[in-house]
């Protein structure tokens, strides 16, 4: 019996996040409101996530809150776009390096899960063009219900029905470190920016490292696998 889960954030730990990509998700702003010019800064947003982020622009671009239909004329629309960029091959989602030895090495040892604040059918259709979606599907969690990545993660872990000291979060991210903390599970920050590295261990990342492999000896540790 699994008695572990490892959950991974997905820009920057499991897919690299390319100027094309966020192109796409923009694009539907401007295919359906003309909006150009938009931050690509994620950490600009007042929530770092997806449907947030659609609520934030489409409100300010309305003067009012979006109505669910038009908030959803703009996800139709992206994640048309998207699909059809991929299977065009006019976008290619670039895995990080390590990243598919990594979930092989983990098969069957821990529950294998994601905690993102791309939009699930985002992240799925990303993942599945590198061959990583099949391992994490069965606990997969993204920004659909909004919320910051700490609520995000709090859905992952109560669907994992696991207590917090056998689940591991994996992220690159400031908002991830937060999310790990707080919910008292064991954290592994990853970048292969080592700048970046040292401003998540100044966060209180206490497991930091750059590869795959170190990755995977940090998990086992902490996991006791």
């Amino acid at each position: 019996m699994v008695d572990a889960a490892v959950i991974f954030d997905v820009d920057g730990v499991l897919l690299e996040l390319t100027p094309p990509e966020e192109d796409a998700f923009f694009w539907a702003f401007t295919k359906l409101h003309g909006l150009e010019g938009l931050s690509r800064d994620w950490d600009s947003y007042l929530i770092r996530n997806d449907e947030n982020i659609i609520t934030e622009i489409l409100g300010k671009h309305f003067g009012r809150k979006p109505s669910r239909g038009e908030h959803q004329a703009i996800v139709t629309a992206y994640l048309n776009h998207l699909a059809s960029d991929i299977d065009l091959k006019r976008l290619t989602p670039s895995a990080v390096e390590g990243a598919a030895w990594l979930l092989g090495r983990l098969g069957g040892r821990a529950k294998l899960g994601i905690a993102t604040a791309n939009l699930l059918e985002a992240a799925q259709l990303r993942l599945a063009a590198c061959q990583l979606w099949t391992p994490v599907q069965s606990h997969a969690f993204g920004a659909d219900g909004g919320g910051a990545k700490r609520e995000i993660l709090a859905r992952a872990i109560a669907a994992s029905g696991l207590p917090r000291q056998r689940i591991v979060f994996i992220g690159d991210n400031l908002n991830d470190v937060d999310a790990g903390l707080a919910h008292g599970v064991h954290f592994i920050g990853f970048s292969r920016d080592q700048a970046k590295g040292r401003r998540l261990a100044e966060a209180g990342a206490e497991r930091v490292c750059n590869r795959h492999q170190d990755t995977l000896k940090h998990i086992e540790d902490a996991l006791r696998l």
